[in-house]
């Protein structure tokens, strides 16, 4: 396959190619994925989440960049909110991604498409491509909307949530549930008042509501001058180094696959099940069956489930 070896090489064309066939569900992107897939699992992928207007997408750039001046290859997935209106997405994200633009990064931005969680249902696929093609270092950015953020914790090898001081004070933050995802904290825009309260604030809920997480570093940034960039970038190095030591870092990885590979097969299974040609004769028909009291909604629904999987 042509593609399939344009992206080995790294190409940015046939990247962006390959995870828009990915995305759009194309039969030419699945066996694509299969193709890849041996040579994928070698990057570090970093998420980054947390509240709309905190700094996600200028602290990707920021990362990205020294990433870069390191010597590795950075790829980039930004995830922007779908209209439930329009059904469109803005796609913004790279706006602030200006040292990116001016280099070899690789930039994609996704629009969620409806799919809860902060990512959209293609991401980890995307993902695998830009692992595949060379990148070291996979920065994914979540949608930004609070309490569905977690499906980043399952694509991710380390999850930094970000965090400012307009955010509101730590028990605001322990309500939204997203800091039970943390592997660190940033607390951005800290030149601003109420950093230094916030980050208080945050180890005094972390020691008295969430004793696990009370060992999460948690770090100042102001990554519109790139400051505490560096120290954020050390201490995602030095999780990792620990993990890997340890061995957590591949359970974790272990745990996030078998995740992933339950909702592919439910994908799958929804698809044969309501998109087969004469699925919505087979549904009416079933839903007649309990009007008419003949059998109950999980009798129809079981046999629904056994014709799909013949």
């Amino acid at each position: 396959m042509a593609l399939a070896d344009d992206v080995l090489r790294g190409e940015p064309l046939a990247l962006a190619r390959a995870i828009s066939l990915v995305e759009n569900g194309a039969p030419e992107g699945r066996a694509l994925l299969d193709t890849l897939s041996p040579r994928a699992g070698k990057a570090l992928r970093i998420g980054l989440t947390g509240p709309p207007g905190v700094g996600k997408s200028t602290t990707v750039d920021e990362l990205s960049d020294l990433h870069r001046s390191r010597g590795e290859k950075v790829g980039v997935i930004a995830v922007d909110p779908t209209s439930p209106f329009t059904g469109g997405a803005l796609l913004g994200d790279r706006v602030r991604m200006t040292k990116a633009a001016e280099s070899d990064i690789f930039v994609r931005s996704m629009a969620s498409r409806g799919v809860s969680g902060g990512l959209s249902r293609a991401t980890q696929d995307a993902a695998d491509l830009l692992d595949a093609s060379g990148r070291t270092l996979i920065l994914l950015e979540t949608v930004g909307v609070g309490q569905s953020e977690i499906e980043i914790s399952r694509a991710a090898d380390v999850v930094i949530v970000m965090l400012s001081p307009e955010s509101g004070d730590g028990v605001q933050a322990m309500k939204s549930g997203v800091l039970e995802i943390a592997d660190l904290v940033a607390i951005n825009k800290a030149d601003r008042g109420g950093a230094d309260r916030l980050e208080h604030d945050l180890r005094t809920a972390f020691e008295l509501g969430l004793r696990s997480r009370k060992d999460v570093p948690i770090l100042l940034t102001e990554a519109n001058t790139g400051k505490g960039i560096p120290e954020l970038a050390g201490a995602v190095d030095a999780l990792v180094a620990a993990r890997k030591q340890s061995g957590a870092f591949v359970e974790r990885r272990k745990s996030n696959m078998e995740s992933r590979l339950r909702r592919i097969a439910e994908f799958l299974l929804q698809t044969d099940l309501w998109e087969s040609g004469d699925s919505r004769t087979r549904v009416r028909a079933a839903a007649e069956r309990v009007l008419a009291g003949d059998q109950s909604p999980y009798q129809c629904a079981r046999k629904l489930l056994e014709e799909a999987l013949r």
